[in-house]
């Protein structure tokens, strides 16, 4: 038997579920794979990456996340501009030794970042 994990879900808390899980799945074009009550899971990231889910919770979100997703893109500038027609903010851009990105938040204020390749 094996002592390691694998990351089958990464799970995203927030207050209006239909929301979150909307924008997210638009973004990243997730079609809904499973809802249990307070809770609505996407299709895989990627193949046999993990699924994307989203748990609600009476709580709003207070401070800085401390996990994020990293968004890779051929084009980031369409999917910012995607990204903030569907309900991201745009936090601010880092240019830090010729790497470059994006940092935005979801409707909720949870950080994610978008920058070239994936």
């Amino acid at each position: 038997m094996s002592a390691t994990g694998i990351v089958g879900i990464i799970t995203v808390d927030c207050n209006d579920l239909e929301k979150v899980a909307g924008f997210w799945s638009a973004l990243l074009g997730l079609a809904e794979k499973r809802r249990l009550p307070g809770y609505v899971f996407l299709d895989r990231i990627c193949p046999g990456g993990p699924h994307l889910g989203f748990q609600q919770v009476p709580e709003p979100k207070t401070l800085k996340n401390r996990v994020h997703l990293d968004l890779g893109a051929p084009d980031p500038a369409a999917l910012i501009t995607r990204a903030v027609e569907l309900g991201a903010t745009r936090l601010r851009d880092y240019d830090e030794s010729g790497f470059r990105w994006t940092v935005l938040t979801d409707p909720e204020g949870n950080e994610f970042c978008i920058g070239a390749g994936g």
